[in-house]
């Protein structure tokens, strides 16, 4: 498994903390898909649910219907880097 930057590491906390997962945030890994059947496997509600966690920690709106959702949502490390461009600094 890749090394997970100090970002991608509190974004996977954040993820298991709000998504009441089981998989610790440290076996998560930062290239995995984040949804469907491999990786995660998260589903909508998931996102949706991701999405405002990540709006109220980052400090900018994340809508799940307004993003290309296969991109932003396409792996962890993809995610970290949608938050990095538009967190509010």
């Amino acid at each position: 498994m890749e090394s997970k930057t100090e970002l991608e590491q509190a974004v996977a906390e954040l993820i298991v903390a709000t998504l009441n997962l089981e998989t610790p945030a440290n076996e998560i890994d930062p290239l995995a898909p984040l949804f469907g059947d491999a990786g995660l496997g998260l589903d909508s509600i998931d996102m949706l649910e991701l999405s405002l966690a990540i709006s109220k920690k980052y400090g900018f709106q994340l809508r799940a219907d307004s993003v290309d959702k296969a991109s932003v949502f396409a792996s962890l490390r993809a995610f970290c880097q949608y938050i990095e461009q538009h967190r509010a600094r």
